[in-house]
Parts: C-alpha cells; structure tokens; sequence
C-alpha cells in the first residue's frame, strides 16, 4: 500500500488551519499543522515533510524566515499562502526557494491541486524519470525549460517561475506558432475539477510577460490573439 504524502500546513489563522487540513485529508494526505514558524521549524527538523505550505504573515517567525531555515536543511517544496499584492514578497520568495504562491481567499480545490501538481513532479511513478514529452528540456530560441528541474532561462538568464506559470509557458512553447485557447491553457495548468475565470489566465500571462521583460526588455514571443488566446512566436 502507497504510503501518504505528508504535508506541513503552518498558519496562525485557525480557520484556514481547520478547513484546509480537512481538505487535504480527505484527498488522503497526512497533514500536520501548526499556528507558527518556529513550532513548525522545530517538528521539521525531527521529522521532515514531503510539502510545506506556509502563510507569509504569521507571528514568532514568519514565512519567509521559516522558508530561509528550511532551506538549510531540506529542499522539499514550498507553496506560499500570502495577502493579495504583496508582490515584492513574492519575487523574494521564490528566489529564496518557493515553489509556488496561491493568494487568500483561495479555493480550497485550487489548493489540493497544487499540492497535487508539485507532489507528482516531486516523485514520478514507479520511482522511474518519466521519459515523456513533458519531461525532456525545452528549447525554443533564448527559452529554455528544464521541466524536472523546473528550472527557466531566458538567453542564459534564470526567470523564477510559478509551477501554474511554467505550465502555461510550456504548453505555448511546445508547438510555437499555435494559438491556444485560455481554456486549453486552463487545462494544461489546472486539474479539470478546478475552476478558474479567463482572467485568471490572463492575469498569468501578464505576469509572464513582466517577468521576462526584467531580464529582457525586448521580450516579445507571447503573442494575444484578441478574442481568441494567446501563441508563442515563431522564430
């Protein structure tokens, strides 16, 4: 039988605390939770988890401190819970080492597939690498993707992405010149029980697009077809 993923939920809301470890219980993780950083540094170093998921704001030891010590010691993933607009945190986050953000309030639906997403990049079946399509680097002028490491760079500089960002790039990326829909954008970055709005994808896209451009102001593959979706240019 397939052991449980374990997964380290730290926030000082009770609520959140409550209601999220309920969800991902019921999708048959082990989850412990604790209301502080330092509580949860304390029980990671004993016993480690195959995915934290830390609020930012929290007190005795925030998020980010928490991330910073948890990094001296383990490489699991991190997905950030953080207020809207906090964007300098973000960037600083996942530089530090996050694996993903997901902004409150969120969809509980949204957050399992996160998890989801990240644990089964974290272990491929059979405990083999997965020689797939989706597995092998991804080259397309100055881009590059490397999806096991989860790594990208553009023209030999890194561009930190989200996991939900780097999915959406590799689906337009694969087949350059093919408009994709933003359904067909939803699909490749979202499980199909999760429902996000056109302007979701949009706001990723955006996001994209600001990202490249701060290592490359000339950056300008991701095309918009008005009323129809979005392409990666062909060179």
């Amino acid at each position: 039988m397939k052991e449980k993923s374990s997964i380290a939920l730290v926030d000082d809301e009770r609520n959140i605390l409550t209601s999220l470890s309920m969800a991902l219980e019921a999708e048959g993780y082990k989850v412990r939770t604790y209301s502080d950083g330092v509580a949860a540094l304390e029980a990671l170093t004993e016993e480690p988890a195959d995915l934290g998921i830390f609020d930012i704001k929290m007190p005795r030891m925030d998020g980010m401190e928490l991330l910073r010590k948890v990094r001296q010691q383990s490489d699991m993933p991190v997905i950030f819970l953080t207020s809207k607009d906090e964007e300098i945190d973000e960037l600083f986050g996942l530089k530090m080492g996050a694996d993903d953000y997901i902004a409150k309030p969120f969809s509980q639906r949204l957050v399992v597939e996160r998890v989801r997403t990240i644990l089964r990049r974290q272990t491929p079946k059979d405990g083999q690498q997965p020689v797939t399509e989706a597995a092998r680097v991804l080259e397309r002028g100055k881009l590059k993707l490397d999806p096991e490491r989860h790594t990208c760079h553009w023209d030999s500089r890194p561009v930190t992405l989200t996991v939900t960002e780097f999915l959406i790039l590799q689906a337009l990326a694969q087949r350059p010149g093919v408009v994709k829909t933003r359904d067909a954008l939803m699909d490749a970055a979202y499980d199909d029980q999760v429902y996000v709005d056109d302007r979701t994808i949009d706001s990723h896209i955006k996001r994209l697009r600001k990202k490249f451009k701060n290592v490359d102001d000339d950056f300008d593959v991701i095309e918009t077809l008005y009323g129809v979706g979005y392409r990666f240019k062909e060179t």
